[in-house]
């Protein structure tokens, strides 16, 4: 299928951070949107003509090309364009008017026309594309492999007897009394929204300090990760939570800490100051609102 031209000139405008989306999706200036194409495996360089017109003109040839899977669907490099437009780590910015929720919210509705619908993966916050029908279309993730069940017995740790505890979060940061302040913003945050949570020094229930870490992980229904400082523990950590299936909210004091291989999972900024840490404080409470009621919708369901 071929997208409606009326459609694709509000793509050109999403791209290019124009018009009525100025703010909500990150302004590119010529080199940006260059770049934005060749993220996607597109080797287009921008010419120096009017930003909007040569997006335009691109995206056009793109909504030319058959889709020879599904041709209820549009072209496999229209359907890269717009999952990049809304991919976590693009919006990791210094621009605080920048909205990603808002982003997808007026993709969708955009989309709603041609029958088509973008998700976004709760875990790990990856953009999916899907039909009127709701069939996965992503051309970067394969469903079937993604939705697999393994079961594994690790060596190095003992599995815990206790369950998951859905009001527990799990709190992973580095042990230094810089991130005390931190850590409370975390815990009032969480006491707001009615959940508990932990961090591995305030537990002591096996000999070794990395059994009690895996036991709070396991246990934790979500883990708020902080990668401040490149801390190789807390990336430790991270790998345990995903690899055990948890939702992960990862916060940093600087973009730059946010290693290349998770950098495709939307992290919360924050100045290590009264202002900042009540900023980031809101901003969790936020996030885990979000993601309770998201657990009760699929309860009720």
């Amino acid at each position: 299928m071929k997208l409606n031209p009326s459609v694709v000139s509000q793509l050109a405008l999403m791209v290019c951070g124009g018009g009525k989306y100025k703010d909500i999706f990150p302004y590119r200036s010529s080199s940006y949107l260059t770049e934005f194409f060749r993220n996607i495996d597109l080797d287009y360089i921008h010419d120096g003509s009017t930003r909007r017109l040569w997006v335009q003109n691109v995206l056009d040839e793109l909504n030319s090309k058959e889709n020879k899977n599904e041709e209820c669907l549009p072209s496999p490099e229209i359907i890269k364009v717009i999952e990049q437009l809304l991919y976590p780590s693009i919006f990791i910015t210094n621009n605080p008017s920048v909205d990603r929720e808002k982003a997808v919210e007026m993709m969708n509705e955009l989309l709603k026309g041609e029958s088509l619908l973008v998700k976004i993966d709760t875990s790990t916050e990856i953009p999916k594309l899907t039909g009127k029908q709701g069939d996965f279309i992503s051309t970067a993730i394969d469903e079937r492999k993604t939705q697999r069940t393994i079961i594994f017995c690790p060596d190095v740790f003992k599995l815990p007897e206790e369950t998951v505890d859905l009001n527990l979060v799990a709190v992973m940061m580095p042990f230094s009394s810089d991130f005390n302040g931190v850590y409370d913003a975390i815990k009032e945050s969480c006491r707001n929204v009615g959940v508990n949570c932990q961090r591995v020094d305030d537990i002591w229930k096996n000999s070794t300090i990395i059994q009690d870490i895996f036991e709070l992980i396991y246990t934790s229904s979500i883990v708020i990760a902080d990668l401040s400082g490149k801390n190789p523990n807390v990336f430790y950590e991270i790998g345990i939570a995903h690899t055990l299936g948890k939702t992960v909210i990862p916060i940093v004091q600087n973009f730059n800490d946010i290693p290349f291989d998770l950098q495709h999972h939307r992290a919360l900024t924050y100045l290590n100051n009264n202002e900042g840490r009540d900023n980031l404080q809101k901003a969790l409470e936020k996030r885990l609102i979000s993601l309770i009621n998201n657990r009760q919708l699929k309860r009720d369901k």
